[in-house]
């Protein structure tokens, strides 16, 4: 394991420890961390960190390198920050709309109900095990297969731009070009393994485990799930080649 390797594992250790919860870190997850006051704060905080991360992590598999000049590590950190707000809106959204949706339209009994118990246990001693389970997969599903598209579009032009700009924050703050690069995307390996194979074989399902979660974890793990995503990005980047 090389030097730079070493130090990826140490910060990413230290990444996953603020948000677990150990004794001494109790009072500042009470009070911020996991703080809903504080809810597009600490958003744009797990995802600039979490997701970012990812990134890097996908760079490495790529490259061989975690960041280079011109990659915008920065940038990336800033969209990965609103795009974590945009997110939590999207989880309160669809988390709210769904259960309804089930409840009044298909007749799920109990779908509202189980969202407001803590989690998926809960939900279980309630006996509303498997309502919990249909209604999460239910948020997902309508979540990814509605708002992902757009999220997943937006952030590859975001990327496109940063790359363009030369990495750097002063690049980045120039107006985005979209009209020249939403063309330029390579929409085969968008529709074809962004799209098509990593919704419902990745996002969904994680997606579902996510609102099994006490509210207060959905988010982090959310974000945590955006390591994964380095990953799949650094698939999708080969696939391009």
């Amino acid at each position: 394991m090389k030097r730079n390797d070493i130090l990826f594992v140490i910060v990413l250790t230290a990444a996953v420890l603020i948000f677990l919860p150990l004794p001494f870190l109790v009072g500042i997850q009470k009070s911020f961390i996991y703080n809903p006051d504080y809810w597009a704060i600490t958003s744009f905080f797990k995802f600039a960190l979490l997701s970012t991360i990812g990134e890097s992590l996908g760079l490495r598999i790529r490259t061989g390198k975690y960041n280079y000049r011109g990659f915008g590590l920065l940038p990336r950190a800033i969209v990965w920050g609103f795009l974590g707000i945009g997110i939590k809106i999207a989880f309160v959204v669809f988390a709210s709309g769904a259960p309804v949706l089930l409840s009044k339209y298909f007749g799920l009994s109990g779908a509202i109900d189980s969202m407001k118990l803590a989690d998926i246990f809960a939900a279980h001693e309630a006996g509303l095990g498997l309502t919990r389970l249909i209604t999460a997969f239910t948020i997902s599903a309508l979540m990814n297969l509605i708002f992902a598209p757009v999220f997943m579009t937006f952030h590859k032009i975001t990327d496109t731009h940063i790359i363009n700009n030369g990495g750097t924050l002063k690049g980045f703050l120039k107006p985005i070009a979209f009209g020249k690069i939403f063309p330029s995307i390579n929409w085969f390996v968008q529709w074809d393994f962004v799209f098509k194979r990593t919704i419902p074989m990745f996002w969904i399902p994680a997606h579902t485990i996510t609102f099994l979660l006490p509210e207060q974890y959905q988010i982090v793990f959310a974000a945590f799930l955006g390591v994964i995503l380095g990953v799949l990005l650094a698939i999708a980047a080969q696939k391009q080649k």
